[in-house]
C-alpha cells in the first residue's frame, strides 16, 4: 500500500531533488510500521540574523493505528541534515511503537523491597 504523503513547503524553494528525498525517506518508513495511514512532511526556512544566514526546521508527522508520532528538527543550516534527524527520530519512534504492539517491551521490574520492609 502506497502510504498517503503530504510534502509542505514554507519559505523554501520547492526543489524536485529535496521532493524526492522526502519521498525515498516516507517510503522507508513504512518497512519499519507496514500499517502507517499517512505521512507530512513540513519543510520550512526560518530567517535569522543576517550574519548567522537561513535555519531549516522539518516536521515529520505520521500517523499509525492507535498513534500519532511527530518528530521536529529544526535550526540546522542544512535542509538535508535536518530532514535526515527528523526521518530518524520518527524511525525510533515508529520502531518503539511497533515493539510495544508486538509485547516486545518487558515491563520494568519492582524495586526490591527497602531493608526493613517485607520482613
Amino acid at each position: 500500500m502506497q502510504v498517503p504523503l503530504q510534502i509542505d513547503f514554507h519559505d523554501v524553494a520547492q526543489s524536485e531533488a529535496l521532493e524526492t528525498r522526502v519521498r525515498e525517506k516516507a517510503a522507508r518508513l513504512q518497512a519499519f510500521h507496514p500499517r502507517m495511514m499517512n505521512c507530512r512532511v513540513a519543510i520550512e526556512a526560518q530567517h535569522r540574523h543576517k550574519h548567522q544566514g537561513k535555519h531549516y526546521v522539518v516536521r515529520v508527522d505520521v500517523r499509525v493505528p492507535g498513534r500519532e508520532i511527530v518528530a521536529n528538527r529544526d535550526h540546522h543550516e542544512d535542509v538535508y541534515v535536518a530532514l535526515r534527524e527528523a526521518f530518524d527520530a520518527v524511525r525510533r519512534q515508529l520502531e518503539e511503537h511497533a515493539q510495544v504492539q508486538r509485547g516486545e517491551v518487558k515491563a520494568r521490574a519492582a524495586p526490591p523491597p527497602a531493608p526493613g520492609e517485607g520482613e
